[in-house]
């Protein structure tokens, strides 16, 4: 089992005592399986991708991936595991203006000690297959919506992550774009047999996956996408 999720629960403190934002969450999902998460704003959606990427800790519960529990680690190997296995797409691109294309898309190599000529070859690999090839020294600015956000689908596969989560992806984009965007992201979860989970209010990009489940009162339920 690549991704476990067992009993996961997350609180914050307040005046008036614990804010429960995750209830009991369980989840499991295999190498290849594919998964759009729907739910209103503050029903914790974008806590669950928070706690699954190990940027923040759970309050109980177990998350455990290819076997590993995370938060067992110490904090500089949690980081390491976290680069090396945990992919990120965020709704806005999060890309470095300074910085080119095939530079931004390099950005989490930095400092894992990776082969300098492997690791470039794969990142000019992945701008090809996302529809970048000619724009590899080009800056974001340089760049339409569809096209940032096709690097920052790159930069987060990098290193080929167990673990692909995105919060929004589309959310910045024309609903046209948005449908291509969303079709490149499974396309490529296919040829990376990574584990992808899409965290969205759309239900357009929300119908293109073949498991769905919806997020309410912190917990998740299965659910149809309703138009």
């Amino acid at each position: 089992m690549t991704l476990q999720v067992r009993d996961l629960c997350k609180d914050y403190p307040t005046r008036s005592g614990p804010l429960s934002i995750l209830r009991r969450v369980n989840l499991e999902m295999q190498k290849d399986d594919a998964l759009a998460v729907t739910g209103p704003s503050g029903s914790g959606k974008s806590t669950l991708l928070h706690v699954l990427g190990t940027l923040d800790r759970p309050t109980s519960g177990t998350v455990l991936l290819d076997g590993n529990d995370p938060f067992a680690f110490p904090e500089r190997q949690l980081a390491d595991f976290r680069n090396h296995h945990i992919g990120f797409i965020f709704q806005d691109h999060h890309l470095l203006p300074q910085c080119s294309v095939v530079e931004n898309v390099l950005i989490p190599t930095l400092v894992a000690g990776d082969s300098k000529s492997e690791i470039e070859k794969r990142a000019r690999e992945l701008l090809n297959r996302v529809g970048l090839s000619d724009r590899l020294n080009h800056r974001p600015a340089e760049l339409s919506g569809g096209e940032r956000q096709r690097a920052a689908v790159a930069r987060a596969l990098i290193h080929k992550p167990t673990l692909l989560l995105a919060d929004e992806p589309t959310g910045n984009l024309d609903r046209r774009t948005a449908h291509t965007v969303g079709q490149l992201l499974l396309d490529l979860h296919r040829q990376e047999q990574n584990v992808l989970i899409v965290v969205t209010h759309s239900a357009e990009l929300a119908q293109l996956f073949s498991r769905r489940m919806e997020m309410a009162d912190g917990t998740l339920h299965p659910a149809e996408v309703r138009i």
